[in-house]
């Protein structure tokens, strides 16, 4: 058996669409990571960008559980004395609710220009409309979104 490796125009990208309405946010963002990898291909390719557009909509009504509305603190550092800013989760949620959501897929990204090359496929908006008809997304099933299911 030969290992073949996808050529760049052999990767078939599609554009799906996610609705984050009531999905709780840390198994929302496992799963877009690995939609945005292209593990659920079976032309997975580790060193190689073989994922998918991804377009989330709603994302200011994704559910959080437990207390981390009030316990989950999110850190910035500008590298200047006292340039440390804290904010919780809550407080993201309600003024970017996309920046809680990309801030979690990048934290399941590889690091490095591979995985910023895959986080720009991802794109968020906070209410239900969003500017990529043209690209005509599908709907994602919520057999890929399942837990567990990969090479569908």
């Amino acid at each position: 058996m030969k290992t073949t490796i996808p050529a760049p125009s052999q990767i078939d990208r599609k554009w799906l669409l996610v609705d984050a309405k009531g999905q709780v946010l840390g198994r929302l963002a496992s799963r877009l990571a690995l939609i945005l990898r292209g593990k659920h291909k079976p032309t997975f390719t580790p060193f190689l960008d073989t994922g998918d557009f991804v377009v989330v909509i709603n994302a200011e009504k994704v559910a959080v559980t437990g207390q981390k509305l009030t316990q989950k603190v999110y850190q910035r550092y500008s590298g200047y004395p006292g340039g440390r800013t804290t904010r919780l989760l809550g407080e993201v949620l309600q003024k970017h609710p996309d920046r809680a959501i990309r801030q979690a897929v990048k934290g399941m990204m590889p690091d490095g220009p591979l995985g910023r090359r895959m986080l720009g496929k991802l794109k968020i908006y906070a209410g239900p409309n969003h500017p990529h008809h043209a690209q005509q997304p599908q709907p994602v099933n919520d057999t890929l979104l399942a837990k567990g299911q990969r090479h569908g």
